[in-house]
């Protein structure tokens, strides 16, 4: 199945860079191999970093719903771009440090395991590439939000 995963670029790509091919917990690697991509866009303008999330959010729909299509599988385990557009929202605005890229993480994961409503009941009622994206940024924005606050508390 992993050779089937990473026969196209679009595979490829909705399977994190392959960080989704791992047997066990790929959305917590899928989180994990966007961690570098967010340092190297942390010292962006807002508004740049911005647009990155949006344009692969757009673009992650077609890449996850194409992928999902080819294997028959409605958002495949494996399919992490969500992960990584989620990842990023969470941290948007966040200076980078490892510090909280870590906590970033950690806060983005828990968002996205336990899906607190409404991310639950888009994740269940919302089909296609938009349906596997949407719980992931709403679980972003979570996770962003408790960021957020927890830097103005401190």
């Amino acid at each position: 199945m992993h050779q089937k995963c990473l026969a196209s670029p679009n595979a490829f790509f909705a399977f994190g860079l392959g960080s989704g091919t791992v047997p066990w917990a790929p959305g917590t690697f899928g989180t994990l191999a966007a961690i570098p991509f967010y340092w190297m866009m942390a010292e962006l303008p807002l508004g740049w970093y911005l647009s990155i999330c949006f344009v692969t959010f757009v673009v992650g729909v077609w890449l996850c719903d194409k992928t999902s299509h080819d294997l028959g599988v409605h958002d495949h385990s494996g399919i992490v771009w969500d992960e990584f557009v989620g990842y990023w929202l969470t941290m948007a605005a966040v200076p980078f440090s490892w510090e909280a890229a870590l906590w970033g993480f950690i806060v983005f994961r828990i968002f996205d395991v336990f899906k607190p409503w409404p991310i639950r009941w888009a994740d269940r009622r919302v089909a296609g590439g938009f349906g596997i994206m949407i719980d992931d940024v709403m679980a972003g924005i979570y996770a962003w939000s408790t960021m957020h606050l927890w830097f103005w508390l401190h």
